[in-house]
C-alpha cells in the first residue's frame, strides 16, 4: 500500500516511528510532514496528505498533531476524505468498519508512541464492513 504521512511540530517524533513500522511493513510512505519540532502551521502539511488520498496517489493517510483535531478538522475538508479522530483501539476499528475513514488522525500529546503504532496497525488491517454503513458514508459528502 501507498499511504501518505502528514504532521505538525508535535508530530514529528511520532511520524519517524510510524514511517519506520510501514516501511518495515513494505508499505510505501509519502512524507508531507515537517521533519522539524520548529512550530509550523498544521493546514500546511495536512492539505497535501489530503490531497493524496483525495486523488488517488495514496491508499490511505496518517496525519498527527498534539490534538488531533486540527488536522481532523482539515481533512475533512477535502471530499471524499473521511478522517477520524482516535484515542483507543476501538474507535480506530470503528472508523474502518462502520465509517470507510481513509484518514487516520493521531492525538500525539494524548495517546504513547506503543498506542499510536498499535492505531496505525488496526486502521490497516480492518476492512469496512458495508451494509447497512455503506447508505450512510454515502451521505457524507456535501457535492
Amino acid at each position: 500500500m501507498i499511504i501518505a504521512i502528514g504532521n505538525d511540530h508535535a508530530g514529528t517524533e511520532y511520524k519517524f516511528e510510524i514511517i519506520k513500522q510501514l516501511e518495515a511493513a513494505g508499505h510505501k510512505v509519502l512524507n508531507f510532514g515537517t521533519d522539524e519540532n520548529l512550530s509550523v502551521d498544521y493546514p500546511d502539511f495536512v492539505h497535501p496528505t489530503a490531497k493524496a488520498v483525495e486523488e488517488k496517489q495514496a491508499d490511505f493517510g496518517i496525519l498527527i498533531c498534539g490534538s488531533g483535531n486540527g488536522v481532523q478538522m482539515t481533512a475533512n475538508k477535502h471530499q471524499n476524505i473521511r478522517a477520524a479522530l482516535v484515542w483507543n483501539n476501538e474507535l480506530v476499528a470503528l472508523a474502518r468498519q462502520h465509517n470507510n475513514a481513509n484518514i487516520l488522525a493521531i492525538p500525539a500529546r494524548f495517546v504513547s508512541l506503543h498506542q499510536a503504532k498499535n492505531f496505525v496497525e488496526i486502521f490497516l488491517t480492518t476492512s469496512f464492513e458495508g451494509g447497512r454503513h455503506e447508505n450512510r458514508v454515502s451521505k457524507i459528502p456535501v457535492c
